[in-house]
């Protein structure tokens, strides 16, 4: 029996705080219009001290898996597409992992800049479409505003902080992600990165005083390179499905600037209603972007079963993905049993008391370990 990677489960996750281009223009040599201008984007959100990528993650994923009706307990995989994770190490994947008491499931994260959500949702239908698995979590989730120069205007003006999910679900239904175009050239490496943190400059006074823990870009260049590679991709994604640009239901590119927006929607000859565009209120959210103006368009209506939605993302890397899915899911969908919420409320605080005892656990272990082993680094 073939089997079919639908999405079934979507949510998302925007910090409060607004940070607008007027609040910008008191911060920087820059204004209203010539970011309005040059990129599109009105206001953007910005994490409160104690948000970070993790707690922005999991409260789109709970979201998603609430839209679906699922048991976190049930996951299979939870992939946290990246750039700015919560530690080196350990995976951000494995903090949604632990706080969503997804006890069965793997998890891992994936850098792949602001493509990254993109590469995610290939990864994940490809394990459910293998056999592997059956239900794959794929999170984009940023907190850009940690890796800001807010003395640069050229980039403090375009990023911003939030976090998308789905819940990719095995079906025997025919639909859900159909194709899938991947690309990469390191050659571009250096024209979006960021420099220090890393084994190659690792951190260190020098590092931080020559600000190498900030966002580095070029960007003329890399605006050439999304502008180049948006519409190609979704093309290629398009004839890997048997499918024509006629077509496409709604075309939601990663959010970075109006202006390549509107130059691939003109090179794919799309016409106003089938491009969805949020970067105005959200500015560059990277791998959340995608994932977070999907779930707009669900809200508004936008999407209904039996489209054909094409998603391309562009980034780091330098990095570029387009998938072509056919949606499956009835919209809108039912708000679920009063029961059912409590139940899940109930799941998730256990959550945070079984993850509370584990530590504990391993603390304890550890301590009666030394009392009886002794510390083997003494000799």
């Amino acid at each position: 029996m073939t089997r079919y990677a639908q999405i079934v489960g979507w949510g998302m996750y925007v910090p409060s705080k607004v940070l607008t281009n007027d609040d910008l223009a008191g911060m920087v040599d820059t204004s209203d219009n010539w970011i309005r201008e040059r990129t599109g984007i009105v206001e953007r959100r910005i994490a409160a001290p104690n948000e970070t990528t993790a707690t922005m993650a999991i409260r789109a994923a709970q979201a998603a898996l609430q839209v679906a009706n699922a048991d976190p307990a049930r996951l299979d995989l939870i992939i946290v597409a990246t750039a700015t994770p919560d530690y080196l190490f350990p995976a951000t994947a494995c903090l949604v992992q632990d706080a969503l008491g997804a006890t069965r499931a793997g998890a891992f994260d994936l850098s792949a800049g602001c493509t990254g959500f993109v590469y995610g949702l290939v990864v994940g239908s490809q394990m459910i479409i293998s056999g592997a698995y059956n239900q794959v979590l794929v999170i984009g989730a940023e907190t850009l505003s940690r890796i800001i120069n807010w003395t640069d205007r050229n980039t403090c003006v375009l990023f911003g902080d939030g976090a998308g999910a789905v819940l990719l679900q095995a079906s025997d239904v025919p639909g859900g992600v159909l194709s899938a175009v991947l690309g990469a050239d390191g050659s571009g490496g250096d024209l979006l990165v960021l420099p220090a943190g890393g084994s190659r400059h690792p951190a260190s006074v020098e590092t931080v005083a020559q600000n190498m823990h900030y966002i580095h870009m070029n960007g003329p260049e890399v605006f050439r390179f999304a502008t180049q590679v948006t519409a190609r991709a979704a093309r290629q994604a398009l004839a890997e499905a048997g499918l024509h640009l006629e077509d496409i239901s709604l075309f939601i590119s990663h959010q970075a600037n109006g202006r390549i927006i509107q130059s691939a929607a003109k090179s794919l000859k799309l016409p106003p209603e089938k491009v969805f565009v949020n970067l105005d209120r959200y500015g560059n959210t990277s791998s959340a972007s995608v994932p977070i103006a999907l779930c707009e368009a669900i809200e508004q209506g936008r999407v209904k079963r039996g489209d054909y939605l094409v998603m391309v993302g562009f980034g780091a890397g330098l990095t570029w993905a387009a998938v072509v899915v056919k949606w499956g899911v009835p919209l809108p969908v039912s708000r679920p049993l009063r029961r059912i919420v409590v139940w899940r409320w109930v799941r998730y605080r256990w959550a945070t008391i079984r993850s509370y005892l584990r530590r504990l656990g391993w603390k304890i272990l550890a301590a009666l370990r030394g009392l009886f082993i002794g510390d083997s680094s003494s000799g």
